[in-house]
């Protein structure tokens, strides 16, 4: 208590204080301007202040319990900042205070007089209870006159907002507040300033305290309308929003105390008022039905409020508190807020009402309806599901009851206010009716889960026939848009047809309007209109509407949705549906299936009713997963696509469970109905049960719920056998507007009809009632069974006096098509089909603005939807034609018709045969297989066994149609004009042939065209195979352009060239000499040191060499390139080069974003469109000797040398200025710009010809590196060159040559001079000041080959290639023994020393290690080379002679590798392929090294030895320089001997099996740069550095911290694992692109940003594959999203 007495005096003052600097700091904003800045500032000045705080809340719950104390009691509220006493700071402060609460339009309970104010409860809440007599409410007047209607401008402006006058309302929930303590004032400040962070965290900080959360909760619930009020004025609503919800998250989902907050402070009351009010500021009068008279407001979707969602934090804490079973009882038990609930529903009963456009197409398409889908669906639709889901079993009758009751009140009050009495206003349509679906929803879970009786809940007849009108309406227009009825509404339209029916809205919308419709036919009230004209349709969208119309037929008569199916049968439908259109992923299935089913089954509370069990939604949605899916592992596609994990149907959900009526119901694109159709149909073929192209499959439906039977009554009704009869008759007929859909729908509606049969055939009586009177004449009864086989002779149908045949053939004088209710058309109705799930979008239970992607994607796809073509239309020439009446002879049966369709079908008479005659079981066992997939054919004799097993009669009169079998009738009357129909029909269809002969047949052309382009060898390559192996043939080769297609040589005035890709590279330098690879660190011990890569290794060896020899000769010791060297690759086409500058001319003036920047020289090869950015041109000429295997010339090895020493001192004259050589330039300046200045220059002197000499013959070496490491890094495989016709290596040595033979070397510093002349002058250069030369044991032997041959002119003879292999392969060898003398002990180097001696002057002396190892052991001796053992590493112990003559093999190995490679690119031939332990040898005798091929066991290595010299006087001379060096710098001799190089492949970083350790680690991490926690924190995946993506902290010079990595590490290529996305994006140059995820959930899918925050587990597959293509330099080819970074990342 003492220890905390300090706080308790000094912390009222500190809070008063914070108070004050709030009440000061707040201007009323003049004009209602926001005055953000001044609000940021008082915030920046109070930052300490409530830092403080908020480290007092950190302290423990002693010191929050002080807080609490302070912030909660009255007295010291009181006593400080009542403003009272002499205090002039402190009164004025007050006045501010009182000023800001009048401005937020609040007031003091004590100046409403108005107001008797009475404190209820101990003084807890001040709320008053009793009305007030307050006019309007003073919130939304403010703001209503400034922010006049946004959309003013378009035509809204008319429409004045509405205000209903509040005295419905209790006005002390809106107008009053009185704060006494600090808490409350505190929380209406945070409030006013718009809950800043800082502010929010404390005041959450607080909450473990018990006392204060209670008190906290009870003040948010006061300042609930003001908070409401600051939302609606606020310009960051987003923000704002977010931090609201923070706060009420915590407070409400807390069961008990919102249950106590509910009972106390009415929670509920002043929820749903608020609500209420907040949507009064944007009412307008409602245009729907009676325009002139409607009293019906609508909220105005174009508002702000809708349009940003600024409602949901108020809604969704309404839902959050509905989800509590105490909370929701006593929402449902009170009458008082179900109306006010039912009132502020109804605000959106009717909103965004379209109207057909007749005349021309909109202006403006609004795109409003994305507000209004949004609003129903979260202000209406989840409240809804919230209540549903406690309402579940028979004890929550009463609450159904009182749900129904007011529901139906506001619909009565709505009809009232609309002025509706039976027929609705044509050509207007709206999707948004709550009201009907609360009733719907409702009466489904009366029936359904309370046993409720139907008759007892539903309204009047007439009531019911008007809730029918408005579901109905919007099925007729759904029909009606995808007939292009609409079509000048424009796209927005068919935008909100297909929302309607989304996955995320169909539960909420089109489901509970179909129930509606299938309970008003289930009371008889929708029935076939017998009476109807229809005036309303043009001819061209009459078979649309048709198709449309029986569309809806079957969707009513086949759903069961709420009319019996179980829940797990609900969801195992909706999944079968949604697998059968594509095979989905885990959370796409997820998203689509809507998991209102999934909530509303199985969230059970307090369930009295043990029956229901407690599952958890996600537990019964595997278990049917499993039970109707395969898994599909994640795969790659040869082009490199990434595929996911995907979920595929079984395949006896295919057979058995396909059902295309609910496929139907849930595709909102016509294409997916396409799909699975075509899924289907593969499978038949496939699995051998159908080969042809079946129909849809018709599924045996669930029986229905007994007090839904009335249904059935639908089928049996005369009017609609009429029509099934009119339409079979028609299409037998080759009516020209009736498609084999809709063949497919009459006889399904057919097979439904004798499926549902009524119990007794002799049911004669008129089941209908009255209305169908005059139809007598057609069919005696209402039975469909046995009016099949009733035979109809004469139809009397009124046609114009010209038609060809009958148009329409209504009957006896009636004009009977309609089929709907008696008022509305029966044409109208939906057609659902043009539609398909909307992609995957997730939408939690919070809304996001999400809701916008998902209704966009919509639209965007709305343009793509195919037109369904119109049909050819009759009309009669000149006007309106003369109506008559004929008689038309018919003379068949529902039954006989069916015979003849299906001799139609199967295109022979009589084809059909009853197949009980044969095996009469057929009748008792009428399920049989072979009649279950099939196409027309097999449904008409499907029908036709089912009416024979249903009647005898039936069956009978089947058997003599057959008999009789006669061709069908035509009417008498055919005329000339129906001759041409039939006519131009099968031109039509003729033509329809022809066309896809001619399409197939350029399919093939195209397709042999792309086989030879694409495999066309190089013509080095084919030329290669003709040459005859001996003869000098020369013969020129031939390029094609694939520009201008002329093919031809590359001369010197018009060179070709090939397109090339010039990338920098640094994937050599990350060689490392360990096998075992690195893991990325994800710990503060794992740090990687890149001491041991490649390139430092490298490095330091350069920088050692230079600090003690002369510079020029250091720089052809090496070569670089290990970072930054430049790669060279093709796609292996050829163009013309002055075809190729008109080509960039031509792309430089497209306007089109492309992906590459031409000005860069950027472009994509005409012919395969692989990126590229310079051509490289075609030597003239052969390209190579053709010598393949020449027989090894008889000249001396002597004569050779020579030879080629004459050949170096020839001087490169400059070639003449031809196009070539300008080419030849120009591509050596891209070469060189391609990589960055310190790439290049490592000259001492910056800019000494030296360095470019360097770096020509370093690109040839890079390139032939790196082709060894594509092979694996070895040449075991043989064969040739990686892709044959991609090296372009050949034509890359000549444009070096070209340019190295510019450079003399001066002939006395010629390393072949060193190589193969003992020298005559002694230590002459000692004497001279400067720096001596690097020894040759020092340099680097490949660099040697590289500088030897380019600097030869070309083309090289082979002879004289070998022979430089043979003088190098010599220094070789000393360079492996001077090695491993340096290994072994002093004891075995005096073992090794003797025995050599004792061999050395055996004949074979110079052809064996031993002797060569003892001269060089007794050369280097004399200098003091050996003097230092090292005592760190102990020396290795090489006694066994293998293991000697292995470490010499290993040595020379990479040597021969690139040697043998690089002959390969010169002469052509393939290489030889090999075992490993065999390398050596092969490539020794493929190079000619190898006299004779010796057999394996007796081989040594130093048999290819061949000396142009004596070896001893040789070596003696090599070692003597490293003796005088050792003189001067003991301590480096060692160091600088060539050591063996062992380089593992390039590998990435290995990474951890599960993404959680990554993100763990690096997602706190900080920057070493800046030191703060970056936003987008990124790590290399090839050196694990860690970096800020898009940082501007670690900006430097303009460079964003990963591009300057990119360029640092890879030498412009980086790769980066994003941290917080789980994805890696990839930079080349200054393009970058997203490459993907290497880390995939438990169902193979990747998460992007994290937002389904699922456990993600390496895919080893994949992180393959991007290793592959970091290593094979192909990110630009297979990834195809690039953009410019713009130094940006």
């Amino acid at each position: 208590k003492d220890l905390l007495m300090m706080s308790e005096l000094v912390l009222p003052q500190f809070i008063f204080s914070l108070i004050q600097h709030l009440r000061e700091g707040y201007n009323e904003p003049a004009l209602d301007l926001p005055s953000e800045k001044d609000l940021h500032k008082v915030l920046q000045v109070l930052e300490p202040h409530v830092s403080f705080l908020e480290d007092l809340t950190k302290m423990g719950g002693a010191m929050r319990s002080v807080l609490t104390q302070v912030l909660t009691s009255q007295q010291f509220y009181k006593d400080l900042s009542s403003g009272v006493g002499e205090n002039a700071c402190a009164k004025k402060s007050h006045e501010k205070y009182l000023i800001a609460l009048k401005g937020s339009g609040l007031a003091f309970p004590e100046d409403k007089i108005a107001c008797n104010m009475q404190e209820q409860g101990a003084g807890t809440s001040t709320l008053s209870v009793q009305g007030l007599a307050g006019g309007t409410a003073t919130s939304g007047q403010g703001d209503s006159s400034d922010e006049e209607d946004q959309d003013g401008s378009q035509g809204v402006g008319k429409r004045k907002r509405v205000k209903l006058s509040s005295t419905t309302k209790d006005q002390s929930i809106m107008d009053v507040l009185k704060h006494k303590c600090f808490l409350e004032e505190l929380l209406f400040w945070t409030i006013k300033y718009e809950f800043p962070q800082k502010m929010v965290t404390f005041l959450l900080n607080m909450l473990p305290d018990q006392d204060y959360k209670i008190a906290f909760t009870k003040t948010f619930v006061q300042h609930y309308a003001f908070i409401m009020k600051t939302l609606k004025k606020s310009h960051e609503s987003d923000t704002m929003s977010n931090r609201i919800v923070h706060i009420s998250v915590q407070l409400f989902s807390n069961e008990e105390l919102a249950r106590q907050v509910t009972e106390e402070c009415q929670l509920l009351d002043i929820m749903v008022t608020v609500l209420l009010y907040m949507m009064e500021s944007c009412l307008i009068k409602s245009e729907l039905q009676d325009e002139e008279n409607s009293l019906h407001v609508v909220v105005n979707c174009g508002e702000a409020l809708l349009k940003n969602n600024t409602y949901w934090p108020l809604v969704s804490d309404f839902i959050n508190i509905l989800s509590h079973q105490s909370v929701a009882k006593k929402f449902l038990e009170d009458h008082g807020l179900l109306v006010t609930w039912m009132n502020f529903v109804s605000f959106f009963q009717g909103m965004n009402l379209n109207k057909r456009e007749l005349n021309e197409h909109v202006e403006f398409e609004s795109q409003t309806y994305y507000a209004a889908f949004a609003a129903e669906l979260e202000a209406c639709a989840q409240p809804m599901w919230g209540l549903l889901s406690h309402c579940k079993v028979r004890e929550t009758q009463e609450y159904t009851r009182n749900v129904v009751r007011y529901c139906l009140e506001a619909l009565q009050d709505w009809f009232d206010a609309i002025n509706f009495v039976d027929e609705p206003a044509p050509n207007q349509v709206t999707f948004h009716l709550p009201l009907h679906r609360y009733f719907a929803m409702f009466l489904s879970k009366a029936v359904k889960c309370q046993e409720l009786d139907l008759d007892t809940i539903l309204p009047d007849q007439e009531m019911l026939m008007k809730l029918m009108i408005h579901p109905l309406q919007i099925q007729a227009s759904l029909s009606e848009i995808h007939s292009n009825m609409w079509v000048r509404n424009g796209l927005q339209i068919k935008g909100q047809a297909m929302t309607y029916v989304q996955s995320h809205f169909c539960n909420s919308m089109i489901d509970p309007d179909i129930y509606l419709l299938q309970v008003s036919y289930v009371v008889d009230l929708l029935t076939m209109a017998s009476q109807h004209q229809n005036t309303v349709l043009d001819s061209e969208h009459e078979r649309s509407m048709l198709e449309g119309a029986l569309t809806f037929l079957v969707l009513l008569l086949s759903l069961r949705l709420h009319l019996g199916m179980t829940d797990d049968e609900i969801l195992r439908a909706e999944m079968v549906a949604q697998l059968c259109m594509n095979d989905r992923t885990h959370s796409s299935l997820l998203d689509l299936i809507s998991l209102e089913y999934i909530h509303c089954c199985h969230y059970i509370p307090e369930n009295p009713n043990p029956k229901s069990g407690i599952i958890p939604g996600s537990l019964s949605f595997e278990s049917v997963l499993s039970a109707v899916a395969d898994f599909k592992a994640p795969v790659f596609e040869p082009g490199g696509s990434m595929q996911q994990g995907m979920y595929t149907p079984k395949a006896e959900v295919w057979d058995k469970e396909f059902d295309p009526v609910m496929v139907i119901l849930r595709t909102v694109y016509r294409r997916d109905v396409q799909s699975a159709m075509d899924r289907y149909t593969a499978f038949l073929k496939q699995s051998g049960k159908f080969p042809g192209n079946p129909w849809p499959p018709y599924k045996k439906r669930t029986p229905l719920h007994p007090s839904y039977r009335g249904l059935i009554k639908l089928l049996h009704c005369k009017t609609l056998h009429i029509v099934l009869f009119t339409l079979l008759y028609k299409i037998l007929m080759d009516h020209q507007n009736l498609s084999e859909h809709v063949l497919c729908m009459v006889l399904y509606l057919i097979e439904l009809g004798l499926e549902n049969s009524p119990e007794q055939e002799s049911d004669e009586e008129e089941s209908a009632g009255g209305q169908e009177r005059c139809h007598d004449s057609w069919f005696p009864g209402s039975n469909l069974v046995s009016n099949m086989r009733h035979f109809i002779n004469y139809v009397r149908v009124r046609v114009p006096e010209t038609a060809p045949e009958v148009k329409r053939e209504p009957p006896a004088s009636t004009s009977s098509d309609g089929l709907a209710s008696s008022q509305s058309s029966r044409r109208k109705s939906l057609q659902r089909e043009n539609s398909g799930t909307a992609q995957v979008f997730s939408l939690v239970a919070e809304r996001r603005k999400k809701f916008q992607e998902i209704i966009n994607r919509n639209t965007s796809e709305a343009n793509q939807v195919v037109r369904p073509k119109t049909s050819m239309k009759w009309s009669a020439p000149g006007a309106t034609p003369q109506l008559t009446t004929a008689i038309l002879e018919v003379k068949e049966s529902i039954l006989s018709l069916l015979i003849k369709l299906h001799h139609k079908l199967s295109g022979k008479q009589n084809s059909y045969y009853p197949p009980w005659l044969d095996d009469v079981d057929v009748l008792i066992h009428p399920e049989i297989p072979r009649y279950s997939h099939g196409d027309g054919m097999t449904a008409v004799e499907r029908i036709l066994l089912k009416a024979a097993v249903q009647s005898r009669l039936n069956k009978r009169i089947i058997e003599e149609i057959c008999r009789k079998v006669t061709p069908p009738v035509p009417p008498k009357k055919i005329s000339s004009a129906e001759k041409k129909t039939l006519d131009k029909e099968e031109r039509r269809q003729k033509a329809r042939e022809r066309q896809q002969k001619l399409l197939a047949e350029f399919a093939s052309r195209q397709k042999s065209f792309m086989e030879t382009a694409m495999d066309v060898e190089s013509p080095d390559a084919d030329i290669a195979m003709e040459v005859a192996t001996s003869e000098q043939h020369v013969s020129e080769a031939i390029y094609d352009c694939v520009i201008c297609g002329q093919s031809g040589p590359s001369t010197e005035d018009r060179p070709t060239g090939l397109v090339v890709l010039l990338q920098a590279s640094s994937v050599l330098g990350q060689c490392r000499n360990s096998s075992e690879p690195r893991r990325l660190p994800t710990s503060e011990e794992e740090q990687i040191y890149p001491w041991d890569t490649c390139a430092a290794l490298h490095d330091v060896r350069l920088t050692t060499l230079q600090r003690y020899f002369k510079d020029s000769s250091c720089l052809q010791a090496v070569s670089i390139g290990w970072e930054g060297g430049v790669y060279v690759q093709t796609c292996g086409h050829t163009l013309h080069i002055d075809c190729h500058k008109s080509y960039m001319e031509s792309l430089r003036n497209d306007q089109v974003l492309q992906g590459f920047s031409v000005d860069k020289g950027e472009f994509t090869c005409p012919l395969c469109r692989q990126f590229a950015n310079s051509v490289l041109p075609c030597y003239p000429g052969n390209n190579m000797e053709r010598s393949v295997w020449q027989s090894h010339s008889n000249k001396c090895m002597q004569d050779l040398v020579q030879e080629v020493e004459d050949l170096q001192e020839q001087l490169g004259t400059f070639p003449s200025e031809t196009n070539l050589s300008k080419e030849m330039e120009s591509v050596m300046k891209d070469i060189k710009s391609t990589t960055q200045k310190k790439y290049t220059d490592y000259s001492k002197t910056p800019g000494s010809p030296d360095n470019d000499f360097l770096f020509m013959y370093s690109v040839a070496r890079t390139n032939l590196e790196l082709e060894l490491v594509h092979r694996g890094g070895n040449l075991c495989s043989g064969g040739a060159s990686t892709a044959g016709k991609r090296s372009c290596l050949n034509q890359l040595f000549h444009v070096l040559a070209m340019h190295m033979r510019l450079y003399s070397i001066d002939s006395a510093y010629n390393p072949w001079r060193k190589l193969t002349q003992p020298s005559q002058e002694k230590n002459s250069e000692l004497v001279s000041e400067e720096l001596p030369e690097v020894p040759v044991l020092y340099r680097d032997v490949s660099s040697l080959l590289l500088i030897q041959i380019l600097t030869m002119p070309q083309p090289l003879h082979r002879e004289h290639f070998t022979c430089i292999i043979k003088v190098l392969f010599t220094l070789l060898y000393t360079q492996a023994l001077a090695a491993l003398s340096v290994k072994c002990s002093a004891e075995d180097r005096m073992a090794w020393k003797e025995s050599g001696a004792l061999k050395k002057n055996t004949s074979s002396g110079e052809k064996s290690w031993e002797v060569l190892l003892g001269h060089v052991i007794s050369e280097l001796s004399k200098g003091k080379i050996y003097e230092e053992e090292e005592t760190e590493e102990l020396p290795v112990v090489l006694v066994n002679l293998d293991s000697v003559e292995c470490y010499l093999q290993q040595f020379c190995l990479p040597f021969l590798r690139i040697t043998s490679l690089l002959q390969h690119h010169l002469f052509g031939g393939d290489l030889p392929s090999c075992q490993e332990d065999e390398e050596f040898t092969v490539l020794a005798s493929c190079l000619g090294l190898l006299p004779s091929f010796q057999s394996a066991h007796q081989f040594t290595s130093a048999s290819c030895l061949d000396w142009p010299v004596p070896a001893f006087d040789m070596i003696s001379q090599w070692c003597s320089e490293l003796t005088s060096f050792a003189g001067r710098h003991p301590d480096q001799v060692k160091a600088l001997l060539i050591q063996e190089p062992k380089w593992d492949l390039p590998r990435l970083l290995q990474l951890p099996e599960n993404y959680n350790t990554i993100f763990q680690y690096y997602h706190r991490k900080t920057c070493s740069v800046c030191t703060k926690v970056p936003k987008d924190p990124a790590v290399c995946l090839v050196c694990g550095t860690f970096v800020c993506l898009k940082g501007l902290c670690c900006k430097q010079q303009s460079y964003c911290e990963c591009v300057l990595h990119s360029q640092n590490c890879g030498a412009g290529t980086g790769i980066f694992l994003l941290i917080n996305a789980s994805v890696i994006i990839i930079i080349r140059g200054h393009r970058f692109c997203l490459w993907g995820s290497v880390y995939l959930d438990a169902h193979g899918e990747e998460d992007r940003d994290l937002r389904r925050g699922k456990p993600l587990y390496i895919c080893k597959e994949r992180y393959k594959v991007l290793e592959q293509q970091w290593v094979s330099h192909t990110f630009d080819h297979i990834n195809k999203r690039w953009g410019p970074h713009y130094n940006g990342l």
